[in-house]
């Protein structure tokens, strides 16, 4: 049973919000403005190759939005299904987070209401840490699919 200090309470709360924030980001906005989320020496494991820093992320969103709008579906429309959060405090500024993903896109296929099978579940792991302005950002980002839908 976890068992959180007052104080960790209202952090856990703020990094539940940092989280959803990550998704609506994705969700909404592709990534484009991701870097206000992240740390600046942030490292972030995605499409197989780690980016350093919170520049380097926002040019992998910001090149992934142009190469997924250069299909014939254009760009898709993605959703991140966020449950069974875990937060260890590592110290009152620092934390590991663990959470399980359920990513829906309609990469690949044409964009529509009738598609609604999830593209991948994913077991996550960040590192998040407050900074001087008491806001929590995230430190590190990693994910381990566990299930990834096959377009044929």
């Amino acid at each position: 049973m976890a068992k959180f200090t007052p104080e960790q309470a209202v952090s856990y709360v703020e990094i539940q919000q940092l989280i959803n924030e990550w998704s609506f980001e994705l969700d909404v906005h592709n990534g484009t403005n991701i870097a206000s989320l992240l740390t600046e020496d942030c490292g972030y494991l995605v499409r197989g190759g780690v980016r350093t820093g919170r520049e380097a992320v926002a040019q992998f969103y910001k090149e992934r939005l142009e190469t997924l709008g250069a299909t014939p579906e254009g760009v898709p429309t993605h959703r991140h299904m966020l449950a069974n959060l875990r937060v260890k405090f590592t110290s009152a500024d620092a934390a590991s987070i663990g959470f399980s993903l359920v990513y829906f896109s309609t990469a690949g296929v044409k964009a529509g209401t009738k598609h609604a099978d999830p593209a991948s579940a994913a077991d996550v792991r960040m590192d998040v840490r407050r900074g001087a302005d008491g806001e929590w950002l995230i430190a590190n980002f990693d994910s381990t699919p566990t299930f990834i839908r096959v377009i044929s």
